[in-house]
């Protein structure tokens, strides 16, 4: 165990004390006029010793007190004049009263008085002047003291102010640093299961279908083929929205600009052509197909242009809702409702349960069970992360028809400026 470190004094406070012991040799060398005795070596050795353990009067402020009233008290009693020395046990007082407890500050106050006094007697003084001394020195350097003791009370708790502002600071950024990776997991979830999802059931088929009817794996595999350049168009896009846009839209109002000022800064606007819209639910229900899976959208209120952000939700939840469908339900349709109202956009997406009568156009049952394995679990997870990000609700359960059905409702407080309708009409697939 290692040996407690001995106080070192203060710069500042070793200035103090070397300079009063220095001026109090230095008056008693010079100035000493009868009755007293002429300065001597026990003088000048009294007067160091009233100074010099000001040094430490802050880390050790009762003991300097008393040894510094005890040194004057002797240095007085000798018969020598008083000089500057009589300002050490002052000084030694003002750290009493700026660090020590209230009862030893009391305790420190009568030991000055009674110091001051004895000055005054020795001084020849007469006694009402030696009466105010006592009093007014202590007082002034109890005043000084207690200064001390609120300012560095002050600095105490700015102290631990700041280091819990860094705490703070160090855990908001821990969580941006999890949301992100909420965010691109989310991202990733979308862009690779899902699409895999769709191209893992043309190749069972195609597998399936290989002898028996030759174009229909060619055609399969064409499915899938197109399913993966969909999935390499997706991922593409999320890294150019990862790496250059704010999709959450935090600074709209101010787009941000990279050092070339090009707008291609975090909180630059997203282009619309790397953001999946509501307008393309359509195109996804057509690329369901292959999967057997028939999908009728449809649409409903006034259809006008939202936040990217919020047609980007609607899409993904969507997507994820008739994925699932295809991986875990039994469904051979499925429909999905966008409702366009004055304060909300509410989507639905439903299936039945069951299968439809007539020819199976989906995959083989074994080709069906392994998407089924596939899935991970985290789908309506990520769901309902996408509607809290946008002040939305999103419900999932069973029908009491049978079947399943995802809600989604989301509030339309943020639109983009304009009234340009997106291209195309009201339609569905199926």
């Amino acid at each position: 165990m290692p040996a407690p470190r001995a106080p070192r004094p203060r710069p500042a406070q070793l200035a103090v004390a070397v300079g009063s012991a220095v001026a109090g040799c230095l008056a008693g060398a010079f100035y000493h006029p009868a009755p007293w005795q002429p300065f001597d070596v026990r003088a000048y050795f009294l007067t160091v010793l009233v100074a010099l353990p000001l040094a430490l009067g802050e880390k050790r402020p009762f003991p300097v007190l008393v040894i510094t009233a005890g040194g004057f008290t002797a240095y007085l009693v000798l018969g020598y004049q008083p000089s500057l020395n009589f300002w050490g046990p002052a000084v030694a007082f003002v750290s009493v009263a700026a660090g020590e407890r209230r009862g030893r500050a009391g305790c420190g106050a009568v030991v000055l008085a009674a110091v001051i006094a004895l000055s005054g007697v020795y001084g020849r003084l007469p006694w009402p002047v030696v009466a105010v001394q006592a009093v007014i020195v202590p007082a002034v350097a109890g005043a000084v003291g207690l200064t001390q003791r609120r300012l560095a009370q002050r600095n105490a708790e700015l102290r631990r102010l700041t280091a819990l502002l860094d705490r703070q600071q160090r855990q908001e950024a821990r969580r941006a640093v999890l949301d992100e990776r909420f965010r691109i997991a989310r991202g990733l979830h979308d862009t690779i299961s899902q699409h895999m999802t769709i191209a893992t059931l043309p190749t069972g088929i195609a597998e399936y279908t290989f002898h028996s009817d030759p174009p229909a794996a060619r055609a399969a595999l064409g499915v899938a083929t197109r399913a993966g350049r969909d999935a390499l168009d997706e991922l593409r896009r999320l890294l150019i929205v990862l790496r250059t846009h704010d999709v959450t839209g935090a600074d709209e109002g101010a787009p941000a600009r990279d050092g070339a000022g090009n707008g291609e800064g975090p909180a630059a606007p997203v282009p619309d052509d790397l953001l999946a819209r509501i307008d393309r639910i359509p195109a996804l229900a057509e690329h369901l197909e292959v999967a057997g899976l028939r999908v009728t959208v449809r649409f409903s209120g006034e259809r006008r242009p939202l936040h990217p952000g919020v047609e980007l939700c609607a899409y993904r939840v969507v997507q994820e809702a008739l994925t699932n469908v295809v991986k875990h339900a039994a469904a051979a349709a499925a429909e999905v409702t966008v409702a366009y109202r004055d304060h909300e956009l509410d989507v639905t997406v439903l299936d039945r349960g069951g299968r439809a009568p007539g020819p199976r156009t989906g995959p083989t049952p074994a080709v069906g069970e392994a998407v089924r394995r596939a899935g991970s679990g985290h789908g309506l997870i990520g769901m309902r992360e996408r509607a809290k990000i946008w002040h939305g609700t999103l419900t999932a359960g069973p029908r009491p028809e049978g079947g399943f059905e995802v809600r989604l409702r989301l509030p339309l407080g943020q639109q983009l400026p304009g009234d340009h309708r997106p291209p195309g009409p009201d339609r569905g697939s199926g």
